[in-house]
């Protein structure tokens, strides 16, 4: 046992460990992403497309869109990033206003605006817009290596509020609740008082419990997370059938393919509840890999955030992991039934490219910042050429990059 102690201790302390925790997890979430979509929507698509692929060749073309985003965004310096904040959040909020006028709704929440060949939802990328913009407005203000939290007050706050009121208005109560998240890290790393985060979490439960009553769907879901059962043919649907999938799979699940709630049982299994299809087909010991995951990708985000000696980038990388992690928390929790249902996707799993693309990014831009710890550099150095200059090498193009390389 102290052996294997000693051996995680050294693989921890490696500089590139980071680096390629973020890389691992990222891919394999993708890559059971997709599988997964193809699994769970082949019978929907099937019936109202007349092919069983539709879903998982759009899905297919977005991770083929934001593979290189994210591996471009892993080489960009973070000046790029500080600048990149101010005009995503100015497009988000331009885009959050469209919607509410000319935007498209769907099962009472309005986010998508129709763009011609896709549909894009303005919330998705706001997430990454309000992190980079509120990373650098606090990294801005930093004093001697110190950030004072009362200077986060204006804008940072009146930003943010904006941002919910838009999604709020849109119907969106998931999204403004990972929006919250992003704020509440932000605020954490800056050293915000327990008064203040128990002011502002007031504030946050007085605005939901007021969206609560105003909507009538929302209390009809409130009523379900209590007891489903009682509401099994109402509106406690989703959440009873998501966990007859999740209570089929048993330990090992039914095996890939085989469920039996995407037979136009559960709604939304390829996209919000994709998760308890994931259960059912590949039982529990398939969600505690996928548990497993993003706790490793939690990790490696904070773990750039600690051992970065820059504030913008501790602000950044804690609010994007707060994004990410947090999300996937309030997705599954919603699935096994301890966090009512906000309609927010499992991100890099669920369908949806306008959710796909800006987490990519995002991941991109951690891959970025964890070349700047300690050593990570100079291991990547001596780790030779990379696979994208060995592929150019085979094209002939291998001296030009070389030479870039050098200067």
């Amino acid at each position: 046992m102290r052996e294997q102690l000693a051996a995680v201790k050294e693989l921890l302390g490696k500089p590139l460990t980071t680096y390629y925790l973020i890389i691992g997890c990222s891919g394999l979430l993708l890559a059971l992403g997709l599988m997964m979509v193809l699994s769970a929507s082949s019978i929907e698509a099937l019936q109202k497309t007349g092919s069983p692929f539709y879903w998982f060749i759009k899905q297919s073309m977005s991770a083929a869109l934001g593979v290189p985003i994210m591996w471009a965004c892993s080489r960009l310096p973070h000046k790029i990033f500080r600048w990149a904040g101010y005009p995503l959040m100015a497009l988000s909020i331009i885009a959050l206003v469209m919607v509410l006028f000319i935007g498209k709704s769907e099962l009472g929440a309005q986010r998508w605006l129709d763009v011609g060949i896709f549909y894009l939802q303005p919330s998705e990328p706001a997430k990454l817009g309000l992190a980079l913009w509120g990373a650098d407005l606090l990294a801005r203000r930093a004093r001697a290596g110190r950030i004072e939290w009362r200077q986060m007050l204006i804008p940072l706050m009146p930003g943010t509020a904006i941002l919910a009121v838009m999604v709020m208005l849109g119907r969106d109560l998931g999204t403004t609740l990972v929006l919250f998240m992003i704020f509440l890290s932000l605020l954490w790393v800056v050293g915000a008082p327990v008064k203040l985060f128990g002011g502002i979490l007031a504030l946050a439960v007085l605005a939901a419990v007021i969206m609560i009553k105003i909507e009538p769907y929302r209390m009809a879901r409130i009523g379900a997370f209590l007891d489903p059962w009682a509401e099994a043919q109402g509106a406690g649907y989703q959440a009873v059938q998501g966990q007859i999938a999740m209570g089929s799979g048993g330990w090992f699940g039914l095996g890939l393919g085989s469920s039996r709630q995407k037979w136009s049982w559960l709604p939304h299994g390829e996209s919000d509840f994709i998760f308890a299809i994931l259960g059912e087909e590949l039982g529990l010991m398939g969600t505690l890999v996928v548990v497993a995951l993003f706790g490793l990708l939690g990790y490696a985000g904070l773990r750039v955030a600690v051992r970065v000696n820059d504030a913008f980038v501790r602000l950044a990388a804690a609010a994007v992991t707060a994004w990410v992690v947090g999300q996937a928390v309030v997705n599954m929790g919603a699935v096994i039934g301890v966090l009512p249902i906000t309609g927010i996707p499992l991100p890099l799993v669920s369908y949806g490219g306008s959710a796909l693309l800006p987490t990519l990014a995002a991941l991109g831009m951690l891959l970025s910042f964890a070349k700047r710890e300690p050593g990570a550099r100079e291991a990547l150095a001596a780790r030779g050429p990379g696979a994208a200059v060995r592929a150019l090498s085979w094209l002939g193009l291998g001296a030009m990059t070389r030479g870039r390389a050098r200067r």
